[in-house]
């Protein structure tokens, strides 16, 4: 068994806003606050990246229309002892999606960690 750092992506509304760097702010805030109160504060939820179609350039995953904005946050968690990639995939979007209900979850990136970096730590 191995353990993963599994990496999601989830698309996350935020309505009545004018401002892409108040609708980040409250949609980190509110998927924060829906995985703390179900215990999962170990989720580490940031805002996600996307590449600009001309340039390649990263910025942050955010659009507003009709002052409603659609951000891309970035979900990151540890799973242990899992059978394979698939495996670790599966209790990661279990456990994260228990909890974010009606949110779309999708796994971008699952890294095998070595058991020994954890102990370090």
């Amino acid at each position: 068994m191995s353990n993963y750092l599994v990496a999601m992506e989830a698309a996350w509304l935020v309505r009545d806003v004018e401002d892409i760097d108040d609708a980040i702010g409250v949609a980190v805030s509110s998927a924060g606050k829906r995985l703390n109160e179900k215990g999962k504060e170990y989720v580490d939820v940031e805002v996600g990246v996307t590449g600009c179609p001309a340039c390649g350039e990263p910025f942050d995953s955010g659009f507003i229309a009709a002052d409603t904005a659609l951000i891309g946050l970035l979900l990151e968690i540890d799973i242990f002892n899992a059978d394979s990639v698939e495996h670790a995939s599966r209790i990661a979007k279990s456990e994260v999606g228990g909890a974010l209900r009606d949110v779309p979850l999708s796994v971008i990136d699952v890294i095998e960690t070595d058991p020994d970096e954890d102990d370090d730590q």
